[in-house]
């Protein structure tokens, strides 16, 4: 059961600077509900509201997961899918972003891969596709802040459980979703995943 969800923003320069926002000086982490994450499904169903699909956004993640001694023992790919146009609005406000990354099925992810040591994972390539198409692709070499770092600073900072996920941050290219697309993630040479937008 994954009861947290913690994820890393702005964790890659090129991403922070397509938004628009600062690069951050210390990992700027915020929460997503676990009962958001989904796991292994086929499907992505876009949240409505008053009959109109919601500006859902992309973001590619490697996600971590931390066992029961709070090391990380497996990792996947993960979706940290974002209602764009609510959350500027909340940005905007200066209020949380809760309602942008929390609603039903926000958080989708792979099967789980297992992980020796945190370094394996230190350079590997992230890859999104939408219909066959690149929209990101980045190195997890190219983080703001290293994998052990958000690792130690979550563990100290948070009451994190066995379980519980942690976004590691999305390389640039983020984008919409739109009903029918087939999105392809994968963590180059350990895991991918495919899902039909509905």
């Amino acid at each position: 059961m994954i009861q947290n969800i913690w994820a890393v923003g702005r964790n890659y320069a090129e991403h922070a600077k397509e938004l628009g926002n600062d690069i951050p000086t210390e990992p700027l982490v915020f929460l997503k509900a676990g009962s958001c994450a989904t796991s292994a499904l086929n499907e992505i169903h876009l949240p409505r509201e008053k009959n109109q699909i919601a500006n859902i956004h992309h973001e590619v993640e490697l996600a971590l997961q931390f066992d029961q001694n709070l090391e990380i023992h497996s990792a996947c790919v993960a979706l940290d899918l974002t209602d764009r146009t609510r959350q500027d609005q909340l940005k905007a406000k200066g209020q949380p972003w809760t309602l942008a990354k929390s609603f039903k099925e926000a958080c989708p992810l792979s099967s789980f891969f297992k992980v020796e040591n945190l370094s394996e994972l230190n350079d590997l390539e992230i890859i999104l596709k939408i219909n066959g198409d690149i929209r990101q692709k980045g190195r997890t070499s190219q983080m703001i802040f290293s994998l052990s770092d958000i690792v130690d600073f979550v563990r100290h900072q948070f009451p994190v459980v066995p379980g519980d996920l942690l976004l590691t941050g999305t390389p640039s290219g983020v984008g919409p979703l739109k009903p029918h697309d087939l999105v392809y993630a994968e963590i180059y040479g350990k895991i991918s995943h495919q899902w039909l937008v509905k």
